[in-house]
């Protein structure tokens, strides 16, 4: 079976790239779009670059910035309503995964028969949608320029994923300026999603010649950039490293996929709404043990990747320090210790686990 190598049509990077996507936009023939973004995001002025581009163009919108952490059925709904009122004929969403995600939702239901429940799965999307422009406002999801999309059903307490090639936007934006300020809480969180993504798409059964370059540079450049942007919010080469690491390994699982730690995480995010970054820090290192006991020449790379030196060291040995270098990268940039701290029990992990197995299989 061929290889297949999942991309955006098209990919912005860097200083002015937000402008230059409305550009984009507005040739494609856009006369209206739906905006989708977190209102916080419009109060901090994180759109302010934005509104001024789509100003400039004469491109007319309608601001959909309902959206809040891990998006609901209710919120798809709400904007696929907007977009059908209101006559939209292109889609721009900004933000994380969040915005990304409920945008990527809503564009599935008005180009399809059917409730977004109908599409949790694997390539259940027969058609694409309007024209769709992801602008990433955070270094971590990759969402703007990945095919997965996770939306909760707050009635069944489910954490649906959707994983479909026709929900890759067509023009993915990573403009470092709209994410200098971002909180180091959030950097932190974010970073760490980015860093599971690579981790996991490096050593999944999946990976491929084509994803394991991207991910194993991924890695170094979070190692390395990730504590300083947490330390400094406004340091705009960290900022940029970060949006080009969390893209890289965004191209490495979008086409190799993930594993037990994604699975995991996306349960206390259903139950707990607790932040997806986060509990994947939380996992990774205990997730990673685990695998390298089936496969410890993978985490060699991964411990070199970190900065660690393997020269001397066994498989065994150097997959112990892969896993000591993730514990140590996510205590620098002050992630939780555990699920304790959070206020999750071990009963609730124990409800997560069978869910978490539906996911893999």
């Amino acid at each position: 079976m061929s290889f297949a190598l999942k991309m955006p049509k098209l990919s912005l990077t860097g200083v002015g790239a937000t402008g230059d996507s409305i550009i984009r936009l507005k040739a494609m023939g856009s006369k209206k779009a739906l905006l989708v973004t977190d209102r916080n995001l419009i109060q901090l002025g994180v759109l302010d670059e934005l509104f001024a581009s789509l100003k400039n163009q004469q491109l007319d919108y309608v601001l959909f910035d309902e959206v809040t952490p891990n998006p609901t059925v209710d919120m798809v709904n709400r904007g696929k309503d907007i977009y059908l009122q209101e006559a939209c004929d292109s889609f721009i969403a900004v933000g994380g995964g969040s915005p990304i995600d409920c945008a990527k939702a809503i564009r599935i239901i008005t180009s399809n028969e059917g409730n977004i429940q109908d599409f949790n799965g694997i390539e259940k999307v027969k058609y694409p949608g309007d024209f769709f422009v992801a602008i990433n406002t955070t270094s971590g999801t990759a969402a703007e320029m990945t095919s997965n999309s996770v939306i909760t059903d707050t009635k069944n307490r489910v954490k649906m994923v959707i994983i479909d090639d026709k929900q890759i936007p067509d023009i993915a934006v990573n403009d470092p300026t709209l994410m200098l300020g971002l909180p180091a809480h959030v950097t932190a969180a974010t970073g760490m999603d980015a860093l599971t993504h690579a981790i996991e798409a490096y050593v999944t059964p999946s990976a491929h010649a084509l994803t394991e370059p991207t991910a194993l540079e991924a890695i170094k450049l979070i190692n390395i950039w990730l504590p300083k942007a947490v330390s400094d919010g406004q340091n705009l080469e960290a900022r940029e490293k970060l949006a080009c690491a969390q893209y890289l390994a965004g191209m490495a699982f979008n086409s190799a996929g993930l594993g037990l730690v994604h699975a995991m995480a996306h349960q206390p995010g259903a139950t707990h709404n607790l932040p997806h970054g986060v509990c994947n820090a939380i996992l990774l290192p205990i997730v990673c043990e685990y695998n390298a006991e089936k496969n410890p020449e993978r985490f060699r790379a991964v411990a070199e990747a970190l900065g660690g030196d393997t020269s001397k060291l066994n498989d065994s040995d150097a997959a112990d320090l892969a896993v000591l270098l993730i514990q140590r990268l996510s205590n620098t940039v002050a992630i939780p210790a555990g699920f304790k701290e959070l206020g999750i029990t071990s009963e609730d992990i124990t409800s997560w686990i069978d869910k978490a197995m539906i996911i893999l299989v």
